[in-house]
């Protein structure tokens, strides 16, 4: 076969474990899609990045044994020979690594889709080989693009990208595409119809739909995690691919104040590393055969990106936020998560208010 993956007898011998599902020697709770996670070897792919080592941590404080696997230790989940050696014994994945970021520009395609496609296509395929049946997906709330809106005459819409004229102009917010009226925004929840809109969107989609696809075929399961606006130590810093709580910080750090785009009252939910990582844990015990199953991974609590800037500054003592009307093609106006499906199928909820985790987060300056 194509890239050095062969089918053979051992292969197919995956496959015939991997409909079974389920260890029959774990414990099972009938009906629940559960299954026992005591003592589990997992798996963590991206274990360095700023996500997956928080994972790894909880993994290892919950007693599990942790197999690490990153590019920052020369470990690369698009090498066919060396996934598969690292998925031998192994009891579940959790799959973190990834390219991620708006991006600069579309010179960033190829980085994207090899890093985030293909090394989820060799993973599966690996986990296919060796016989692993169960994936925890890192996925994304940009998937859905443009949030849930609510239009006074025509219900439920989802309006396109928003028009450059429009940002230059200074007219933010997107209008009914039926009739042009303002709209109201609303919470997404799982079932919302994707809309990516930038290559990392993109990418993100495209790991569902793979392994949505592996799961199908192989009977294994798959519990993707759509993360929202992820905050906390170890962000990564001063990149074009940092999030935007991490560059706001660096600016005061720099004795600077952090500039807002946009007139800032973007919607976001905003979740803590630590609510990620104990989200990724619970999901270690959800086990759907043969599906992929999606959750919002989010606080369920909505701020402005004025908001978080404000509170930020607030706390780091620093010069108070500008509004600069800028913009980034790309960007979405508002998406704000429903969490009531990882609450109810996870037993998930976010427990570090966004006060508390702003103001630990801008006291890390310096030191993450």
């Amino acid at each position: 076969m194509a890239n050095g993956l062969e089918w053979t007898s051992e292969v197919w011998s995956g496959f015939t474990r991997l409909r079974k599902c389920y260890d029959p020697g774990r414990e099972h709770t009938p009906g629940s899609g559960t299954v026992s996670v005591q003592g589990m070897r997992v798996l963590v792919t991206g274990s360095s990045g700023f996500i997956g080592s928080h994972i790894v941590d909880a993994l290892r404080e919950d007693g599990h044994e942790v197999r690490t696997f990153d590019l920052r230790s020369g470990e690369d989940v698009r090498d066919e020979r060396a996934v598969p050696r690292h998925l031998a014994g192994v009891d579940v994945v959790c799959h973190q690594a990834a390219k991620v970021g708006l991006g600069v520009d579309v010179s960033d395609l190829p980085a994207y889709a090899s890093s985030n496609v293909l090394g989820t296509a060799v993973l599966l395929a690996s986990m296919a080989r060796v016989g692993c049946e169960r994936l925890v997906l890192a996925s994304s709330m940009v998937v859905y693009g443009e949030g849930a809106y609510d239009c006074a005459r025509h219900g439920r819409v989802r309006p396109g990208p928003r028009a450059e004229a429009d940002l230059a102009a200074g007219r933010f917010e997107p209008l009914c595409p039926s009739c042009g009226a303002p709209l109201t925004p609303g919470t997404v929840d799982e079932d919302a119809p994707p809309d990516p809109r930038n290559a990392y969107a993109d990418t993100k989609l495209a790991q569902e739909h793979l392994a949505a696809s592996w799961a199908r075929a192989t009977g294994g399961s798959v519990t993707a995690l759509r993360y929202h606006n992820v905050y906390g130590p170890r962000m990564p810093r001063d990149t074009p691919y940092a999030g935007v709580a991490a560059i706001f910080r660096s600016c005061l750090e720099r004795g600077e104040a952090p500039r807002v785009f946009e007139d800032g009252e973007q919607r976001r939910d905003f979740v803590h590393v630590r609510d990620v990582a104990r989200a990724n844990m619970l999901a270690l015990s959800s086990a759907t055969p043969g599906e992929l199953r999606a959750y919002n991974v989010a606080s369920g609590e909505p701020h402005t990106i004025a908001d978080m800037a404000s509170a930020l500054a607030a706390a780091y003592g620093g010069p108070q936020p500008i509004v600069t009307g800028e913009f980034r093609l790309g960007d979405v106006r508002h998406i704000v998560a429903s969490p009531e499906r990882a609450a109810t199928g996870l037993g998930f909820r976010a427990s570090i208010t966004f006060a508390e985790g702003m103001t630990e987060f801008a006291r890390l300056a310096g030191r993450t």
